[in-house]
């Protein structure tokens, strides 16, 4: 663990270094959070702050993964191109979140993005492909079981259950980003736990990647530490939530990725339900608001309390998740 703990350091550095430039470019180009009406009053005055800060995680985990396996990858070794399945999701669930913020920012429809139909299009496509390279490249179709000794195969099955967890974390960790430091401590907690589950199954190149992707979390979130002075946006969400999910289907532990990945779980759940409650009762509500952290926040904690609370949960759920990867 020296050495993945090593480089999440300077995945930390390396990001946190940037990180004030950055800000200045996208206040520079008046790159700023819309905030939806609806919200509570209070998130108003984070109307302008930066966001696609996702970029300041994405490019250091890139440039450190590419350097880091670019010997494994010239000599064609199982090790380089595995790797490049959850930093290949990363760039590319990037590119769309961008894509996605600035839509939301100088587009059409500024404040919503790109139209939720065609970016769950995009999603879709994007997780389909990465499901049969994991597939058929990678060759993965088994499942772990805690308890059970052996994997499980489940074949065809794979590929849309695959996409289907990509898509859904890519979108729960999306939902999640709301408040500030919500999102950067859950994912970075979420990672973890997956580089300890990957450093127990001997998967070395993966133990890095996922510690070089907490190091760069946490750079992130000296610069989203309430009052944020970036936000993460679509392009980080999104980009964390499917490479997580990648990550947790090449350990085969990706059954114990809800209970990893609790909150962005109940997020999701809730507002699912609000949805659905809302339509079948004809305008009630079941919570106060969707997602459950603006529930919380109409309660009357405060946001920091809301944060520190959610992550934890996020805490104890991911110890249990890696207590159940043992057996």
């Amino acid at each position: 663990m020296a050495w993945p703990l090593t480089l999440g350091t300077i995945s930390f550095f390396l990001a946190v270094i940037w990180g004030a430039p950055l800000i200045r470019l996208l206040k520079a180009y008046s790159l700023g959070k819309k905030i939806r009406i609806e919200e509570p009053t209070k998130h108003q005055i984070k109307t302008g702050t930066p966001t696609m800060g996702g970029v300041m995680i994405i490019v250091p985990v890139v440039l450190i993964t590419a350097a880091l396996n670019i010997a494994s990858l010239v000599g064609n070794t199982p090790g380089g191109r595995s790797i490049l399945m959850p930093m290949g999701t990363l760039a590319a669930f990037g590119i769309l979140g961008a894509a996605d913020d600035l839509a939301g920012i100088r587009g059409m429809h500024k404040g919503t993005g790109i139209l939720g139909r065609y970016k769950f299009l995009w999603e879709s496509l994007l997780a389909i492909a990465i499901a049969i390279v994991l597939r058929y490249v990678l060759e993965l179709r088994s499942v772990a079981v805690p308890t059970i000794p052996q994997k499980i195969d489940i074949e065809w099955i794979y590929i849309p259950v695959a996409a289907f967890f990509i898509v859904g974390f890519s979108n729960a960790v999306n939902l999640t980003d709301g408040l500030d430091s919500l999102a950067g401590w859950t994912s970075a907690i979420a990672f973890a736990c997956y580089g300890v589950i990957a450093y127990l199954q001997g998967q070395a190149p993966l133990v890095v990647f996922c510690f070089t992707v907490v190091g760069a979390l946490l750079a992130f979130l000296w610069y989203n530490a309430h009052p944020a002075e970036l936000f993460m946006g679509d392009t980080g969400a999104l980009a964390l939530g499917a490479t997580l999910a990648v990550v947790a289907l090449m350990t085969g532990q990706w059954l114990l990725l809800p209970l990893i990945g609790l909150v962005f779980v109940a997020e999701t759940l809730s507002v699912i339900f609000q949805v659905a409650y809302f339509k079948m009762t004809k305008g009630k509500r079941l919570f106060k608001m969707a997602p459950l952290h603006l529930h919380f926040e109409l309660m009357g904690w405060s946001e920091t309390q809301v944060v520190q609370r959610f992550w934890l949960a996020a805490l104890l759920a991911g110890m249990l998740g890696i207590a159940l990867a043992l057996l």
